[in-house]
């Protein structure tokens, strides 16, 4: 059984950044794309960056050029550098791998 738990949420002022990290208790990365996704509210959940195994990365057009998703699959960790926040991005962020999901982790952008 695989767990994943999402960490670096917070609150930040619009142009600032954050980074949030997901670590997984089983080795997948090597194997599986990582995908993270956010639901912000009333809002159907979105995919924002996924990173394959060969290190591709595919991107949201909202967040192309502000976001990077990268993994260290000697930590078995995935993370998410957000630059340039705007209040549009505030949402839950999730982590997901294969069927597995993370609890979320809140992501605040306002002044």
């Amino acid at each position: 059984q695989v767990q994943l738990v999402e960490s670096g949420g917070g609150l930040v002022q619009p142009g600032g950044s954050l980074r949030l990290s997901c670590a997984a208790s089983g080795n997948i990365f090597s194997i599986y794309p990582m995908n993270w996704y956010r639901q912000a509210p009333g809002k159907q959940r979105e995919l924002v960056a996924t990173i394959f195994s060969g290190g591709w990365t595919r991107y949201a057009d909202s967040v192309k050029g502000r976001f990077t998703i990268s993994r260290d699959n000697a930590k078995n960790t995935v993370y998410l550098q957000m630059d340039s926040l705007k209040p549009e991005d505030t949402a839950v962020y999730y982590c997901n791998g294969k069927e597995y999901w993370g609890q979320g982790t809140q992501v605040t952008v306002s002044s």
